[in-house]
């Protein structure tokens, strides 16, 4: 073979062993820090939520609706199977981070996997970039969806729901 051609070959196999280098990087530092991005992307969802009520809508549904009925987040699967957390009115982070809402052990979870907030009347769950990927009733979540009572919701090995 040419040698030309094999120092080709080399610097090609150099490139291709860099840019995998540079990419195990980005999803390790993703995974071990809080990127700004999150950030701005769940500030950017919190607009777009307060956006979407018809003007002149009540800003809080009748008395039977989701939240109102919503009482609790109960883990029924992994590590901490039978931890319940008392819903309120501020968002719940789950993660692995120790100043996550939701502390989980699970090696399938992210740092920041995903965040359950109330929005209209409802609890959304957005996933938060995680390397994994955050299911509702086996549907992955991309955006942010609401959740209805009972559907399970599961992170890696751990499995929630929202009960009444």
């Amino acid at each position: 073979m040419n040698p030309l051609t094999l120092d080709l070959i080399k610097l090609a196999f150099l490139a291709v062993l860099w840019l995998f280098v540079i990419a195990a990087v980005g999803v390790v530092r993703t995974d071990l820090f809080d990127q700004p991005a999150t950030a701005r992307r769940q500030r950017r969802v919190s607009r777009q939520g307060s956006r979407r009520a018809p003007p002149g809508a009540p800003a809080r549904p009748p008395s039977g609706r989701s939240r109102g009925s919503l009482r609790q987040l109960v883990v029924t699967g992994g590590n901490l199977a039978g931890t319940t957390i008392t819903l309120a009115d501020q968002q719940i982070t789950i993660g692995r981070a120790p100043d996550a809402t939701l502390v989980l052990t699970d090696d399938y979870a992210s740092t920041r996997h995903a965040r359950l907030f109330p929005q209209n009347g409802e609890w959304i769950v957005e996933d938060l970039g995680s390397t994994n990927g955050t299911y509702l009733d086996r549907q992955k979540v991309t955006h942010p969806m609401p959740v209805p009572a009972g559907v399970p919701i599961r992170i890696g090995k751990t499995v929630l729901e929202l009960r009444r």
